[in-house]
């Protein structure tokens, strides 16, 4: 039985897919939705004189943590930024994990990732115009003087494309390394079945901390830069 790596609807003439990242993906969303509706259905009627137990601990955890990722990039406006770069960062997060549970990460697919890069492009250069104007902004790319201007639009447009291509090389690297060791294991069997007391910890760098450090870089550069843009500059 060959694996299912997409959906492919046909419209008449028009073929539409949908590929197996993207509906990881959006089971994760569709999970994400149930239990964020509970958690705040709990949290809601959670007693404040109490200490927090289960969903709820839980839910404040998640909170925090994302607090801590973000909140000295985007400094005053944190507030206003949480519900969507937290509700990304724990989306992304899970991605990284579902690798534990033998499906595809949705961030090895680059489209996925430059989704969410072009999301933060789009908000910093938003920003930067609404900030003080088209012709500020415009003007920052000639600084400290115009004969620089190239290298400051190729330093705008290099963010994006970094934060897109970092992502998706190390989640694919994972995947392809811990793809051919399971071969490896399978084509020298018996002997190779040894190697399985070696791919817990194959795992554990590949799907659960290299999954972490990434989730935890994507979201600092990009809030970071965001927030040179969007939060006011101390002086």
């Amino acid at each position: 039985m060959s694996e299912v790596t997409q959906l492919v609807f046909h419209f008449g003439s028009f073929e539409f897919s949908i590929h197996q990242s993207i509906i990881i993906w959006l089971g994760v969303c569709l999970v994400m939705g149930i239990v964020a509706f509970i958690a705040g259905k709990k949290i809601e009627s959670a007693d404040p004189s109490k200490a927090p137990k289960g969903i709820v601990y839980w839910s404040e955890e998640l909170y925090n943590l994302c607090l801590y990722v973000v909140k000295n990039n985007l400094k005053e406006t944190t507030e206003h930024y949480m519900p969507i770069f937290g509700t990304l960062m724990v989306g992304m997060l899970i991605s990284n994990l579902v690798g534990l549970i033998g499906l595809q990460n949705p961030t090895s697919n680059v489209s996925f990732n430059a989704t969410l890069a072009l999301m933060f492009f789009l908000m910093i250069q938003f920003h930067g115009v609404t900030k003080a104007g088209l012709k500020a902004r415009l003007k920052e790319l000639t600084e400290p003087m115009w004969l620089l201007t190239p290298l400051n639009v190729i330093g705008e447009l290099a963010l994006p494309i970094s934060l897109t291509m970092r992502l998706f090389g190390n989640i694919l690297a994972g995947t392809i390394i811990s793809l051919l060791i399971y071969t490896l294991i399978k084509s020298i069997a018996p002997w190779g079945y040894l190697g399985l007391t070696l791919t817990p910890f194959i795992h554990m760098y590949f799907d659960i901390f290299s999954g972490v450090i990434q989730t935890y870089i994507f979201f600092t550069l990009g809030t970071y830069f965001l927030g040179q843009q969007a939060a006011q500059q101390e002086d």
